[in-house]
């Protein structure tokens, strides 16, 4: 059984059909990759799974268990956590208040304290920085920090839009090595990612969007090789 079964869904914006029935899924410990150009559905389906858009009609399954309908933070509770697009970091708080912000959940503090060392050790650059306000951040240690503050509630599932949008080539490095040490211990991520070839590099299985539709599907290192996919999406 599939950790995350999406059956047949469809999405609106008002008239607007974003979602026209897709249907997916993620195998524990897998990275996905959903390709697809801008409005194409990408960020919707990860708002769909997260509890943060309704569904006109169709099912997710997470764990066996139908979570459509749920609010979300039910859904984080269950394990599933969502790092948006633009990564939304509250600059008026501190790093390390954004990154309590992340473990609301968490009621015992020797589990808070092992989180945060946790997080401190994927990013060292967020201990070094823990008192500074996260304005005063740079890009990419903005996305570090959203990152940081979704692991925070140690995830079974992670939802990642964009991760290395507007990032110099060194930082998207960095970023390509932490999504590879997270799914290394055991964490599924759900990728959307405009920079294809390096999500394909980093996914097990990949699915294609156009227009609110699958239009392909397959194993990553097959969906690389694929003409259209090298000529519509990666640059021939």
């Amino acid at each position: 059984m599939a950790l995350l079964d999406i059956k047949n869904v469809r999405v609106h914006y008002g008239k607007a059909e974003a979602l026209k029935g897709i249907s997916l899924e993620v195998a524990a410990g897998a990275i996905v990759a959903l390709l697809g150009a801008n409005g194409a559905g990408k960020s919707t389906t990860l708002r769909a799974i997260s509890g943060l858009k309704r569904l006109t009609s169709g099912e997710i399954w997470y764990q066996g268990e139908r979570i459509h309908g749920l609010p979300a933070h039910e859904i984080v509770r269950r394990g599933v956590a969502h790092i948006p697009e633009g990564r939304m970091v509250l600059t008026t708080l501190t790093v390390k208040e954004n990154l309590e912000m992340g473990a609301y959940l968490v009621q015992d503090g020797r589990e808070l304290a092992g989180s945060l060392e946790r997080i401190f050790d994927y990013f060292p650059v967020l201990k070094e920085r823990q008192k500074q306000p996260a304005i005063s951040l740079s890009g990419g240690e903005q996305q570090m920090l959203a990152t940081g503050r979704a692991l925070m509630s140690r995830p079974k599932l992670l939802l990642m839009d964009e991760p290395s949008m507007g990032l110099s080539p060194i930082m998207v490095q960095e970023i390509r090595r932490i999504i590879r040490e997270i799914n290394s211990e055991g964490v599924p991520i759900i990728l959307v990612e405009q920079n294809a070839r390096m999500a394909l590099k980093l996914a097990h299985y990949a699915y294609v969007l156009e227009v609110g539709s699958l239009s392909m599907q397959g194993e990553a290192q097959k969906m690389a090789h694929d003409e259209y996919v090298k000529n519509t999406y990666l640059g021939g």
